[in-house]
């Protein structure tokens, strides 16, 4: 018991440093910006960029995985986020304006390309290390649950940190990113490799197959996953910058209003996570609801410019997601077999990471346009696409069929979607996916 505490408190610690290394900084990127004399568009970047370098780098990361192992990419990917911070914070620290902001941005790239191999490696890492399927999803829960509270605890603790000193949370996140890397190598042992490692070839054929068996039902849940991403970040974005510039709140205060909206969001998903179980059409409508949530709340939320509101209305929005988005890590486990799951898991990451590297500037863009209807006009625009991909594209069969172990299957637009009593597409291929 012990032990299994010591790799979860080891494995939790990943997405709970990654999601402090980069929400920890909304907070503060107002100030950031009058430090180094940026506009607002340029700043946003210091999240972009993170973003955009892990979508690129998670798929290779997903593929390395396969080929050489789970902790043999997260430890290499974490040491690269402890240098990319690390610059970052000397550039801050000692450099001045254009200098400390490309320097800071040179940073922020290594980090992203180290959270590439971290947080979405973790999740195919818990299936290696824990054989029984109920053990594996309860402790996937708790994974996740570390990924919540550190989006509930980044703003605040961002921006206590941020009133102490304007860079601090830049220095704070190498520390952070450290203290994960001593709990994996510490905690970690991975299963010794039992079957030889599939070649690119070979994974390159699987995502084929997978994408052109399941693609209708798989993209739409990746660009609801990109969608929930985009108004999170996107949001924050316009929140923290209206705090001050609006209302003159900052500091502690400011990363409490912050984090209501996330609190709602955390709470939500972990209701939701609870009430689908295993049963595919719930996980259907109570994601539908969600977004439907979203896209109302956000839709009034255009005509009032009023603090309270937009925060009563945000996290009443944030709830939505928080609905939502156990909905879609639902789908995707139960719709692919385990073989497929790891390289599917690392192209959904791929994808929210779309939406939070589009959120900040899409935001910077329309807020210079001085139109807060037309800001949660869009915001609200995106959720009805998101909500209408679940209603039309996501079709699963009565829950007492699909729930059968010898009928576990579920439709998509065209055809089926999820598990047939088809051999695994990696058997196809001739060679199983390794076990870690």
């Amino acid at each position: 018991m012990q032990q299994n505490k010591g790799i979860l408190l080891a494995l939790g610690s990943i997405p709970l440093m990654m999601t402090l290394g980069n929400s920890m900084l909304i907070p503060v990127l107002p100030e950031i910006g009058r430090k180094l004399h940026v506009n607002s568009f340029r700043i946003s970047m210091l999240i972009t960029v993170y973003a955009v370098v892990a979508i690129l780098l998670i798929p290779i990361a997903g593929y390395l995985s396969d080929r050489f192992g789970r902790k043999a990419v997260i430890v290499p990917c974490l040491i690269l986020t402890v240098i990319g911070g690390g610059i970052s914070a000397v550039g801050a620290w000692l450099l001045q304006d254009l200098a400390a902001y490309w320097t800071i941005i040179g940073g922020r790239l290594l980090q992203g390309a180290g959270a590439a191999g971290a947080f979405p490696i973790v999740i195919p890492l818990v299936g290696d290390l824990y054989e029984d399927e109920n053990e594996v999803s309860k402790n996937l829960g708790v994974v996740e649950t570390y990924n919540t509270f550190g989006k509930v605890l980044s703003p605040i603790l961002g921006a206590a940190l941020g009133a102490v000193l304007w860079f601090l949370p830049l220095a704070v996140i190498p520390v952070l990113c450290l203290i994960s890397l001593i709990l994996v190598l510490w905690l970690i042992h991975v299963p010794k490799r039992k079957n030889q490692p599939i070649t690119f070839r070979e994974f390159a054929g699987k995502v084929k197959q997978v994408l052109a068996e399941k693609g209708r039902w798989l993209y739409a849940i990746f660009a609801m996953g990109g969608i929930c991403m985009f108004v999170i970040f996107g949001v924050l974005f316009y929140l923290s910058d209206i705090l001050e510039s609006r209302y003159n709140l900052h500091g502690v205060w400011k990363g409490f209003v912050l984090a209501i909206p996330l609190v709602s969001l955390c709470l939500c998903s972990y209701l939701g996570g609870k009430i689908i179980g295993k049963h595919k059409k719930r996980m259907k409508w109570i994601g539908f609801s969600g977004l439907v949530i979203l896209t109302v709340s956000f839709a009034i939320l255009g005509f009032f410019e009023h603090i309270y509101v937009v925060i009563g209305l945000f996290t009443l929005g944030g709830g939505g997601i928080g609905l939502a988005l156990p909905c879609l890590d639902a789908l995707i486990t139960k719709g692919i077999e385990k073989e497929e799951r790891g390289t599917i898991t690392a192209l959904y990451s791929s994808m929210r990471f779309v939406g939070v590297s589009l959120g900040p500037p899409a935001v910077s863009l329309l807020q210079g346009r001085n139109g807060h209807g037309l800001l949660f006009g869009v915001m609200a625009g995106v959720g009805g696409i998101a909500a209408l991909l679940m209603l039309l594209a996501v079709k699963p069969e009565q829950d007492e069929a699909a729930d059968n172990p010898t009928v576990n299957r579920m439709k998509a637009t065209e055809g089926l979607i999820g598990v047939t009593k088809e051999k695994p597409l990696s058997s196809k291929l001739k060679r199983k996916t390794p076990a870690k």
